[in-house]
Formats: structure tokens, C-alpha cells, sequence
């Protein structure tokens, strides 16, 4: 039997991918899309891959009940993925989400939504399997190398920032630190407001967006007369579809909510 997939954002960059990327895995297969975009039109003539026999639809719980979907995908932005993701645990259908810009209260609620209904549910900032590495090496070297910044790079249409994956970083970072960074100067001074980054827990973050990249960070390390840099780069969309197929099939196995693909890349 496969598994009956719904991509919810269906005419966006990823999910494009999304769609792709489930019609050529094995085990599973798209039984609907929705975005409010190109209502009507076949998901698969979108993602390039010819007609599929499915139409894009514009209201998610009616698409899910007719289709039967058991997971539904959603990369869309943070005002629609709540609802979505709301929808789906209520049809108790295992949601896989990708939208970044999700606050710790939206998972909370997302937490609550699915120990209520017992629905595995999956948030991850990054499914590409490099890019789960280099959070977790970054977090290995922490424990050597207090000081560090971070810099990530995005495309211009990434309308959040930081972005989930330096976020996440950082607070992997925070927690694995065993020795305190180097204090700043008393009296920083920043001749236009900003220039040092956003700060999450005396972790210096820097946001680029801009044309030409797709996801990029850099986290970097500064020791006594050294430096390490741990970098992992996205040049292409479909970096990310590996780790959403193997979110697909694990996901209705899972107790509640998980975030982060690199739990699931543990027990495989």
C-alpha cells in the first residue's frame, strides 16, 4: 500500500519539489495539492513532471477528506501552516511541515494539538541531511569553542529572519557550550544599529537574502589563534527531498509532536 501524501503550498519552489519528489519515490504517492494559487490545474504539469491526474485545490480539510490522504506536507508561510497543520491533526492525518517562522508558543500549540488527537507530527527547519550534519558537528565543536557566530544566506523571497536553521543552530550551540565565550567590550559600538547581528544567547547572528542563493550557513568558530568554519550549502531545491521522503514515512509512526529531522536520521 502507499502512502497517500497531500502537499499543501503545492504551486510554490518547494512545493514543486515536494510533488516531484513524492510521485518518484516508491511507497507512496500525491493524492492531492493545495495552494490558493492555480486552483484547478494539474499539481504534476506545475512540478514539470506532466499530468498526474491531480488538481489543485484551494481548501485544504475538503481536498484531505476526499483524498484520504494520510500525511500532508506543508511548506507554506507561518500564517497559513498553523491552520494547515490544525486541519490536518484534527483529520488525523500525520503533518510533515517545512514553513520556517514558527514561534516556540506555534509549537507549543502544535505540541498540545497532537498529544490531544495522538498524531505524529513533524517540524523541521532543514531537511537537508548536510545540513542536520552541520548543526550537529557545530554543536560537537561548541564544547571546545565557546566563541561563535553564525551567518546564514537565503534567496530574497525568505521572508523570515533569522532563519529556523541558525536559530536551531544556535540554541544546540547554547546548550552544548561547557566553557563561557569571550565577553564583549564593555561599550560596543555599533555605528549603524544592527551591524553586529541579531543575538540569541551571546550568539551573534547575520542574515543575508539575497538573488542567486537558495540556503546557505556558516558557522564560525574563533579560538586562540585559530578558527574553524563548518559550512553546508543548498544549491538546489531538491537537497531537501530526501529528508522530506524519509519524514513522509516516518512520521504517522511517531508519538506526537518531533522537531527536527535529525531525530529521525538517528533511529534509521
Amino acid at each position: 500500500m502507499s502512502i497517500r501524501v497531500a502537499v499543501a503550498g503545492a504551486a510554490g519552489r518547494m512545493g514543486r519539489e515536494v510533488v516531484r519528489a513524492v510521485h518518484e519515490a516508491e511507497g507512496m504517492e500525491v493524492v492531492a495539492a493545495i495552494d490558493r494559487q492555480h486552483a484547478g490545474e494539474d499539481c504534476g504539469v506545475l512540478a514539470g513532471i506532466g499530468t498526474i491526474g491531480v488538481e489543485v485545490r484551494d481548501d485544504l480539510a475538503e481536498a484531505m477528506r476526499e483524498s484520504a490522504a494520510e500525511v500532508v506536507v506543508d511548506f507554506t508561510v507561518p500564517a497559513s501552516a498553523m491552520g494547515n497543520i490544525r486541519i490536518a491533526i484534527d483529520g488525523c492525518v500525520a503533518p510533515v511541515v517545512g514553513t520556517t517562522g514558527l514561534t516556540p508558543s506555534d509549537l507549543d500549540q502544535i505540541r498540545e494539538w497532537a498529544a490531544e488527537r495522538g498524531v505524529g507530527t513533524l517540524v523541521a527547519p532543514n531537511f537537508a541531511i548536510g545540513a542536520v550534519l552541520m548543526m550537529q558537528f557545530a554543536r560537537q565543536a561548541a564544547r571546545y569553542l565557546p566563541d561563535v557566530e553564525i551567518i546564514e544566506l537565503h534567496h530574497e523571497n525568505k521572508v523570515d529572519s533569522p532563519s529556523g536553521t541558525a536559530l536551531m543552530t544556535a540554541e544546540m550551540i547554547s546548550a552544548a557550550r561547557t566553557g563561557s565565550p569571550h565577553p564583549p567590550p564593555a561599550e560596543p559600538v555599533e555605528k549603524i544599529p544592527g551591524a553586529r547581528g541579531a543575538n540569541l544567547d551571546s550568539i551573534p547572528i547575520h542574515s543575508v537574502r539575497l538573488p542567486g542563493y537558495v540556503a546557505h550557513q556558516e558557522v564560525i568558530f574563533g579560538g586562540l589563534g585559530q578558527t574553524l568554519t563548518i559550512r553546508h550549502d543548498s544549491i538546489d531545491r531538491r537537497s531537501f527531498m530526501p529528508g522530506v521522503v524519509l519524514s513522509i514515512r516516518r512520521v504517522p509512526s511517531l508519538d506526537g509532536l518531533v522537531v527536527g529531522l535529525e531525530h529521525l536520521l538517528a533511529e534509521s
